[in-house]
């Protein structure tokens, strides 16, 4: 890649991930931010740090790729507004979503030192820099972070997260961005598991996706998706790769594509760049990096970028054992118009063949969304065979993948066999050289006793040789004494 920082993108190889050289001051290294481009300018509001929520809102302008702070003034106070906490420019915050509204950066959720009871709605006015609070009414949610905020229209759909008392949720929330009404909705199925820091997108405007994500033990790598026409969930076969559970993760659509960067399970990080193709549900590895890599990490996050008419990945931040503030993109391969918009799930692929359903249903319960014009679209049949080929191949290098495994699994259950054998010999020769040892234990144990009783007889033996000695030694001195007096006797006059 050239020297020249304004022409920085025009070397870049298709799939592939660049460190930009950014000079000058950064902004902190942390995760949980929000970030999205606008205008050639990456932004990049909050986020964590240490266990400390950060407040301040950065811009990295991609033509000279040099950082600035973007100072913020807060608007007037509402009347009806009595929580001050509520009307800082703006709260130290991580785990939020952030979207671009006409001109305003929207901001949802997230968790910070004095999280409300309700979710908050704020926004920063772009052209201003004024921040506030948006007002909303109807069925407002509770407050939570690691949510998923997805717009399709006028409508922000929001999906999961984990509150403020950690209970984890995984309801489906709409704002309506022109009236500011939540509305609480009522889905049918099995819904996914409650989680938190999964990904979403939106294929063609009817089909809300969610991948990964975790619960306080368990991560996820399913994917899960919400028919926006009939509210209905489901839980599609993914194809194609098979990768493994993730947290934290990144996501960003380019048209049919959802790319997905990062994540990890809290032991180690996501290693692989992956591109679910939303119309075939055929997963794939784009790419990889080493562990330590800044991509591999946990909270990062990736936005969609447009220079000189080109798109372009740009990812920033991040924790995977130390906290990041470097600069990544990747210009991605343009989409194939051969390509068949055929979606390929169970639950709904006989309607996404014929997407003809409109938003607008009758129950007051589901979403009003915006109409889809009624029409059927003729597929060329040949098309549709190569679709299938393509299916059969994924299927079959599934095939072979899962036999693969199999394979595997059944040496190394030989293997735990043949060790779990050899160590039972090993515990019968022990419990035997265990019983030997005891029996010797025994025997010892009844000489002991035995030469215990012999000591104790041979002590009573021995006190009374002493008491015949004392005798002895008495009887002799008698003895004696007799014979000394006879003799003096004969010798006196």
């Amino acid at each position: 890649m050239g020297s020249d920082k304004p022409n920085w993108h025009s070397d870049l190889e298709y799939d592939k991930w660049v460190s930009l050289p950014v000079t000058g001051p950064r902004p902190s290294a942390r995760y949980k931010h929000a970030a999205v481009v606008i205008d050639e300018k990456l932004y990049i509001v909050g986020g964590s740090r240490n266990g400390r929520y950060l407040s301040d809102v950065q811009a990295l302008d991609l033509r000279n790729l040099s950082w600035s702070t973007i100072k913020l003034t807060t608007q007037p106070a509402a009347d009806n507004i009595k929580d001050v906490k509520l009307l800082e420019v703006f709260p130290a915050t991580a785990g939020h979503s952030m979207l671009k509204w006409e001109n305003k950066l929207l901001f949802v959720g997230g968790h910070s030192k004095d999280t409300s009871d309700n979710i908050t709605v704020r926004f920063i006015d772009l052209e201003s820099c004024v921040s506030g609070l948006m007002e909303a009414t109807g069925e407002i949610p509770v407050a939570r972070g690691g949510q998923s905020v997805t717009l399709v229209g006028s409508k922000l759909i929001m999906f999961g997260g984990e509150d403020k008392q950690r209970r984890l949720l995984n309801d489906v929330n709409v704002l309506d961005l022109e009236t500011m009404i939540w509305h609480a909705a009522e889905t049918k199925q099995t819904p996914p598991a409650p989680r938190f820091d999964h990904t979403s997108a939106v294929h063609v405007d009817r089909y809300l996706l969610i991948y990964g994500g975790c619960s306080h033990s368990t991560f996820f790598n399913d994917l899960h998706v919400l028919d926006l026409g009939t509210l209905e969930w489901s839980q599609p076969q993914i194809q194609g790769s098979s990768v493994s559970p993730r947290a934290g993760h990144a996501g960003v659509s380019v048209d049919e594509k959802l790319f997905i960067v990062g994540g990890g399970d809290n032991k180690s990080g996501a290693l692989e760049t992956l591109v679910l193709d939303m119309s075939t549900l055929v997963l794939s590895v784009l790419t990889s990096v080493g562990q330590k890599n800044p991509l591999a990490s946990e909270g990062l996050t990736i936005s969609l970028a447009m220079v000189d008419g080109e798109q372009y990945l740009i990812a920033f931040g991040g924790y995977n054992g130390s906290y990041n503030n470097e600069v990544f993109a990747m210009k991605p391969k343009p989409k194939d118009s051969k390509h068949p918009k055929i979606f390929k799930s169970p639950a709904a692929a006989a309607a996404a063949a014929s997407v003809t359903a409109a938003y607008a249903v009758a129950k007051s319960e589901s979403l009003d969304m915006t109409t889809i014009e009624n029409s059927k679209p003729k597929v060329d049949l040949s098309v549709e065979f190569g679709v299938i080929k393509e299916e059969k191949k994924a299927l079959e290098s599934s095939i072979a993948w899962v036999k693969a495994e199999k394979s595997t699994l059944k040496s190394k259950l030989d293997e735990i066999n043949e060790t779990h054998a050899d160590l039972s010999k090993e515990l019968n020769s022990v419990q035997v050289q265990l019983a030997a040892e005891k029996s010797r234990c025994a025997n010892l144990e009844a000489q002991i006793l035995e030469l215990q009783t012999t000591l104790s007889s041979m002590e009573s033996l021995e006190q009374k040789v002493q008491a015949l000695r004392s005798q002895k030694s008495g009887h002799n001195t008698s003895v004696q004494r007799q014979s000394s007096g006879g003799a003096w006797r004969w010798m006196a006059p």
